[in-house]
């Protein structure tokens, strides 16, 4: 039987792309496990109205409307008994709809080596303006949980993510309402699902993988 290292990367998700989802706070009461995206858990048969979720195997992401909509919920591996031990927002305690978060895992390198300690797991570039202009901070390898503290007080209306997955913050600190960034483009703030162009701080979802020493680059 092949191991988990050498299952393709595709089925290594499949096989532990699961989260446990209870009506009750403290894991009480129904219980429904998921092993991939659920639009709507109110239609889901047997599932309850999502208030507690546990032991995700990976990480996942949560949305307080169907179809993947509203606010957003990061859930990395690990149990979350309350509702407020997954957000700080303090706008809604259930969650409609779920799906796994695509995190892209790294190679395994334990220390860095001459070919390997200039490669980029993680970067993310963050734009004053829609369509990627006006002032602009670049993180590389590192979590920031202040931009202000770092010389950067512009509001964030476009993301470039080139590499790795992130979490995005309102405030200072990891707080308030969180916004998931998979790679690609964002070139408005509505497109990674924000009333207001406000990120003030931001982390990386290393899914249990080494990292290299980060920077983090304001520029003009």
């Amino acid at each position: 039987m092949a191991s988990e290292h050498q299952m393709p990367a595709s089925k290594q998700q499949q096989a532990s792309s699961k989260i446990a989802i209870f009506e009750q706070e403290n894991f009480q009461g129904r219980c429904h496990e998921l092993s991939g995206a659920c639009p709507n858990l109110k239609e889901a048969e047997g599932s309850p109205l999502c208030h507690t979720h546990v032991a995700p195997q990976i990480s996942w992401v949560g949305y307080e409307q169907a179809s993947c909509k509203g606010e957003q919920f990061v859930f990395e591996k690990g149990e979350y008994p309350r509702w407020d031990s997954w957000t700080n927002s303090r706008r809604s305690d259930s969650i409609t709809s779920l799906r796994p978060i695509k995190v892209v895992r790294a190679p395994r390198q334990p220390l860095p080596t001459r070919q390997t300690k200039d490669s980029q797991e993680h970067k993310i570039v963050l734009y004053e303006n829609p369509s990627f202009t006006g002032k602009k901070i670049e993180i590389i390898d590192d979590d920031v949980p202040s931009f202000h503290a770092h010389g950067y007080q512009e509001k964030v209306s476009s993301v470039r993510v080139q590499s790795g997955t992130w979490v995005g913050y309102q405030y200072p600190g990891y707080r308030g309402y969180q916004y998931l960034f998979e790679k690609g483009d964002y070139k408005d703030s509505s497109d990674f699902g924000a009333q207001h162009p406000q990120i003030q701080s931001v982390r990386r979802i290393r899914d249990m993988q080494w990292h290299q020493r980060g920077a983090y680059h304001p520029t003009n």
